[in-house]
């Protein structure tokens, strides 16, 4: 029993690895080593009530939610707003473009999101990265939909503010 378990898990956290890590470095603002942190975390709760799971009617999108809890939790620390700099990768310092994105907007983006309260980086991921509706959006944050309509409205608002009126500027077409 324990072997399937073993088994079921790992073949769980193979296929959703990318998924989950590609949102963390959204909610992370692009801090890749926060964004493994925050999947290797997620992964481990997931693990401690894997037994349980098959109680849970959708495994996949109850990791995402863990994985916004983890994050938000992780931004209430006292210890959550250092930020490690180094070298960037590429000679230049860009970012490799990933399936022929700008990367200069990619960059912008990321930085804007990471000017965001955590609250409002994880209401816009979910909603617009995870496409997720209001109302899982609100049981993942654990507050109401009406919360979550009003945060997504402001923090568009707030991004808007921050890049300006068009993403055209900043993508240098």
């Amino acid at each position: 029993m324990r072997q399937g378990r073993r088994d079921g898990f790992r073949e769980f956290a193979a296929g959703r690895s990318g998924h989950l890590y590609r949102s963390a470095c959204l909610l992370a603002s692009g801090d890749t080593h926060l964004a493994e942190d925050l999947v290797q975390e997620t992964l481990g709760r997931m693990y401690l009530m894997w037994g349980r799971i098959s109680r849970i009617e959708n495994p996949a999108a109850y990791a995402q939610t863990v994985l916004v809890r983890v994050f938000l939790t992780h931004q209430r620390r006292r210890s959550a707003g250092e930020r490690p700099f180094g070298e960037l990768p590429g000679a230049d310092g860009a970012q490799p473009a990933a399936g022929g994105t700008d990367p200069a907007l990619r960059l912008t983006l990321l930085e804007a999101l990471g000017r965001l309260a955590p609250k409002d980086r994880a209401v816009l991921v979910l909603r617009y990265w995870e496409d997720r509706s209001v109302e899982e959006t609100a049981e993942a944050m654990k507050v109401t939909s009406a919360a979550v309509r009003t945060r997504t409205s402001r923090a568009l608002s707030r991004l808007r503010g921050q890049l300006g009126g068009s993403l055209a500027e900043f993508a240098g077409h």
